[in-house]
């Protein structure tokens, strides 16, 4: 059990967490700050902020896990990329903190991430 079900949530976190923090810290991060100072705030990039995204990588994978018990890996990695993602830029562009200009990067970063996550997960359970 442990090698069909922990192990590939453990990766696919890893593999998450890593594309989210290369994505937002290194290769996005300007947008980011940008936008959130135009706006009067911080950007939050405080450990606590990165252990909160570890966090939602971990729920993202279990929840890519789950879909892929039922979904062909196409089906997978497309419901969960509109529920991760689509669902999440729709309400942080409702609450105005969303840089409309990432979206051109982040799009197709976000399918990569999504397709790769749910690959793993078929592979290796």
């Amino acid at each position: 059990m442990v090698k069909k079900t922990v192990i590939p949530i453990v990766i696919a976190t890893a593999w998450i967490s890593m594309s989210e923090f290369i994505r937002n810290q290194f290769l996005l991060r300007s947008y980011w700050t940008s936008h959130y100072s135009a706006l009067g705030l911080k950007f939050p990039s405080d450990p606590v902020n990165g252990v909160m995204w570890g966090i939602w990588s971990l729920f993202y994978a279990v929840g890519i896990f789950i879909l892929s018990r039922k979904f062909s890996m196409l089906h997978t990695a497309m419901i969960s990329w509109f529920l991760g993602f689509v669902l999440m830029w729709v309400v942080i562009g409702n609450m105005g903190v969303l840089p409309y200009r990432i979206l051109v990067y982040a799009i197709p970063l976000s399918l990569i991430e999504v397709f790769a996550a749910a690959w793993m997960i078929k592979k290796l359970s």
